[in-house]
């Protein structure tokens, strides 16, 4: 199984971009919703839904004519698109450098001077996140799986950002999470600033037994989102502060792993994607101090088809998922949309998603998922990331494609 996967997540490496605008009409005048799921494979186990709507939600459908354009091609193997201060994009390639693009797609800057990377299987140079105060300080920070004997693991490093030069200055890795392991699965890993300027970081458990039963523990840095300084230290309030059997770094726990996260701009809070395994894909409201399960419970089965644990799915004092799919979707990055050029989206939650290559629409109402859609499934590509910027959303692949949706 791990080779099939590994498989799976091989692309193209080629280190170029080019500006390319094909703009496909879309005909997405027809009703708003329907009764039956989007859903239709039939899910890996008999597991039960903890509530009603937690899963195969009733399908709906975007009224709103809207345009789908390929910006950019053969970006390398991307993983992040994030947007800067100034309104363009950032993003990050996994073999260790990042590209400035501005917001019609063309290649702006290569930046460089980055640490070595580990880029074998799902490691790389991961997500890119700028200072609060990235227009006086010029400062930014990443994720990256790091190198660190006998093993590797999840790391977040700052810098100042010289883009006339084309390069980061003194750079200097803030965060680690530890224990590493001896793994090229499950790093995580995403980045964002909360309205108080700390730094929310989500890790993997790094896929192995020895990782997975990490997950729970609050000692080890696995399976974990994190919440800290821009010094990489315990964000003020963090719920483990005073706990001295505990990282105090420490945000959340019981994750698998956690590739998507954002701030609903309705109500401020966290909400987080991570992949379940056979099934059990989950959606999360991530609040202080929680216990989101893994591997105690979830919707999900082994690869080889068996139990996970016990093979339950609710246990006093673990979280449930605001949503699950079975059988999985990959969920990795999210974005809240953001902006009115499409009013039926406003607060949406927009999942990319590996398998079954679509983008996934939430419809949420009061932490409710009450709606979903399948975005661009016509383009059979891995959507490894999104992004929200005045009423469009951005989106890149694996396979190195960069696109816009917009209205039309």
């Amino acid at each position: 199984m791990f080779l099939l996967f590994a498989i799976l997540m091989i692309v193209s490496s080629i280190d170029c971009a080019n500006k390319k605008t094909d703009i496909v009409p879309i005909d997405n005048t027809t009703d708003t919703s329907g009764t039956s799921s989007v859903e239709t494979r039939k899910p890996n186990s008999n597991y039960k839904p903890a509530f009603a709507g937690q899963t195969r939600i009733a399908a709906v459908k975007t009224t709103t004519p809207y345009k789908v354009e390929k910006l950019a091609e053969k970006l390398g193997n991307p993983w992040a698109v994030v947007v800067m201060p100034d309104g363009r994009l950032m993003i990050t390639i996994k073999q260790g450098y990042m590209e400035i693009h501005d917001t019609n797609g063309a290649l702006v800057k290569k930046i460089i001077g980055f640490p070595k990377v580990e880029d074998g299987g799902q490691g790389g140079l991961l997500d890119v996140a700028f200072d609060p105060n990235f227009a006086t300080n010029k400062t930014i920070y990443w994720s990256f799986s790091e190198a660190n004997p006998p093993g590797n693991l999840t790391a977040v490093a700052k810098a100042v950002l010289n883009e006339a030069a084309g390069k980061v200055e003194n750079p200097t890795v803030i965060f680690r999470a530890t224990p590493a392991l001896n793994s090229a699965l499950h790093f995580g890993s995403r980045l964002i600033f909360d309205k108080d300027g700390n730094l929310f970081v989500s890790a993997g458990e790094r896929s192995i037994l020895e990782g997975r039963a990490q997950a729970q523990s609050l000692t080890a840095g696995l399976g974990k989102i994190f919440k800290i300084t821009t010094e990489g230290k315990p964000a003020p309030g963090n719920p483990f502060l005073n706990n001295s059997s505990a990282k105090p770094e420490i945000f959340s726990y019981g994750h698998r792993n956690p590739q998507g996260l954002d701030i609903n701009p309705a109500t401020g809070e966290l909400w987080e994607a991570e992949f379940g395994p056979r099934g059990g894909d989950e959606i999360n409201l991530v609040r202080a101090g929680k216990d989101y399960g893994w591997p105690v419970i979830t919707y999900g089965i082994e690869y080889s088809g068996e139990k996970v644990g016990e093979g339950i799915q609710q246990k006093e004092g673990l979280e449930q998922p605001v949503y699950y799919w079975d059988p999985v979707v990959s969920p990795s990055g999210i974005a809240f949309y953001k902006g009115d050029a499409i009013p039926e989206w406003k607060n949406n939650l927009f999942v990319g998603c590996l398998n079954i290559g679509h983008i996934d629409r939430l419809v949420i109402k009061d932490n409710k998922v009450i709606g979903e859609e399948r975005l661009l499934a016509d383009k059979n590509e891995r959507f490894r990331d999104l992004a929200s910027v005045n009423g469009m959303l951005y989106a890149v692949t694996d396979a190195g494609n960069l696109y816009r949706i917009s209205k039309e």
